[in-house]
């Protein structure tokens, strides 16, 4: 028996796993201390209540002969017929047409980010941005695949275009950007499906952010890009967008028209799913189906606009504090450029110790994060207040 080696090769602790050990141990040295996390991306506000509704009646219908659902639909991989309507009018409100058999219900789109790589052969080259959402790494050198990385920096502004030398056969991207905020136009993008298709590579692109969009420029789906339904797959969440960090739920939509070596990828991910994935509760896709209907995307609205104002808030204070950002807007995430030339884990504890405010370390996402930090505006107001009050009287020293 041997093990897979390649995990050997991964960082020895996961990023946010190290900022959580080592918060937790400040509080207890500190516990008179009031500590504000503006570190990980988990929601504070409650959910939407036309979804709460829709839960309650789906528990409901559990207690009946009538009504009660054992194992979901078609081999567990798609989703019950509500929610998949559901998704796909989100979708055409985008300008998209999606057939049913496109989109696949998950528990989250950080497992079939992990998961898709299921359908592409080790010896494939990726290539993912960096700074990056650590899971793109991690999952492929889990894999021992060749890993490429498309410079995001200042220059750019943490939106790096392609390459047309490079030769990758997966490509990871993710808008609006996390750990960075910055967000692609539909321009910019139509770079991007012009080299998957040259290529004859896959784009694997990221939307958890995308309700977070209010720019018309910037594209909220990669399908609003003529050409991408033939080499694009898209990940999205109800995470962010309704709260559901508790609750997990996200879609995947794989287009049948993506071809490769003459094998449909949608049909792999289909035999994928129901081999690998026992699906998402009867429960949870009730609540979910509640998301994009006319009071709930009315209601979910509501908590994005507070996280939205909760971004503005650390955006003016960085502002007022001639500290260099990008995000904060159409995003929920602030990037800051960290002050007098601390690195990440420097102004990491610098932050820690003396504003008692946690953010997340730059240098976790990449070389090229290193000298910034990561807020996120998911903390309450009345924490996002404080904390940019302590910001000000700290670093205006």
């Amino acid at each position: 028996m041997k093990i897979n080696s390649n995990f050997l090769n991964l960082k020895d602790s996961y990023l946010f796993a190290t900022v959580g050990r080592k918060t937790t141990a400040y509080k207890a040295a500190h516990p008179e201390k009031k500590v504000i996390r503006l570190s990980i991306g988990d929601v504070t506000r409650p959910l939407a209540p036309v979804v709460i509704e829709a839960m309650h009646k789906a528990v409901d219908d559990m207690s009946r002969k009538e009504t009660f659902k054992g194992y979901g639909p078609d081999q567990y991989c798609y989703g019950y017929e509500a929610l998949i309507d559901s998704i796909k009018g989100s979708y055409a409100r985008k300008g998209i047409s999606l057939e049913s058999g496109e989109v696949f219900v998950s528990d989250g789109a950080k497992s079939d980010l992990g998961n898709i790589l299921d359908l592409f052969a080790p010896e494939n080259t990726v290539l993912v941005p960096d700074p990056v959402y650590p899971v793109y790494v991690d999952t492929n050198v889990m894999a021992g695949r060749k890993i490429l990385y498309a410079d995001a920096n200042l220059a750019n502004g943490f939106l790096p275009m392609p390459d047309f030398s490079v030769d990758a056969d997966i490509v990871y991207l993710c808008s609006p950007n996390n750990p960075t905020g910055a967000a692609y136009t539909k321009e910019q993008l139509k770079e991007w499906v012009k080299y998957a298709r040259e290529k004859d590579a896959v784009l694997l692109y990221d939307a958890a952010y995308e309700y977070f969009i209010t720019d018309p420029a910037l594209a909220r789906s990669i399908y609003q890009i003529e050409g991408a339904k033939e080499c694009a797959i898209e990940f999205c969440s109800y995470s962010k967008t309704a709260g559901f960090t508790g609750v997990r739920c996200g879609y995947t939509i794989v287009p049948m028209a993506l071809v490769r070596e003459g094998t449909s990828l949608n049909k792999l991910w289909a035999r994928r799913q129901s081999t690998k994935f026992n699906g998402v509760s009867y429960i949870t896709q009730m609540g979910a189906a509640a998301v994009f209907t006319e009071e709930g995307e009315k209601q979910i609205s509501e908590n994005l606009g507070y996280y939205r104002e909760n971004a503005k808030i650390i955006a003016t204070c960085l502002d007022e504090l001639g500290i260099f950002y990008t995000g904060g807007k159409n995003s929920p995430y602030i990037w800051l450029k960290c002050p007098n030339g601390m690195d990440s884990w420097q102004f990491f504890d610098y932050l820690l110790e003396n504003a008692n405010v946690v953010g997340t370390p730059g240098s976790g996402f990449g070389k090229n994060g290193e000298g910034f930090f990561r807020l996120t505006a998911f903390g309450t107001k009345e924490d996002t207040l404080e904390a940019c009050s302590r910001l000000k009287t700290l670093l205006k020293k």
